[in-house]
């Protein structure tokens, strides 16, 4: 027989994080690591947790993370975002309570391409008059 497990997507600027929920004891595997030693600032373990927490659910899954592209902000929003999916594929009645928090939320913010005869994407070279 199978071991039940949910997987679902996360994405976040550049990052895609791909996360499997199985029934556990709470052990987080990210690309292979640790989660404290993947994430090193308590901030970023804290985003991914976010979910689990809001939820009462920390302990009762082992979380296994396969996540590229971008920073570690980037990448613990987008853990964040997976685990929040991946809750609601365990259990929908967890809905309201991730929806609260703005678990559910994709944040469409991207950066914005960088334009011809500029250095930045809005910046300008400085002016000169003369």
């Amino acid at each position: 027989m199978a071991i039940e497990q949910f997987h679902a997507i996360g994405r976040r600027k550049t990052s895609v994080a791909r996360v499997y929920l199985r029934p556990g004891n709470g052990t987080w595997t990210v690309n292979g690591r640790t989660l404290e030693d993947y994430l090193p600032r308590h901030v970023l373990r804290q985003a991914a947790n976010q979910p689990l927490v809001a939820t009462d659910t920390q302990g009762q899954y082992d979380v296994k993370v396969t996540v590229n592209g971008g920073g570690l902000r980037g990448q613990a929003d987008a853990i964040r975002l997976g685990v929040a999916r991946a809750l609601l594929k365990v259990n929908e009645d967890f809905r309201p309570r991730l929806r609260a928090e703005e678990l559910l939320t994709r944040d469409p913010r991207e950066v914005e391409r960088k334009k011809p005869g500029r250095p930045g994407a809005r910046k300008r070279f400085q002016f000169s008059k003369r």
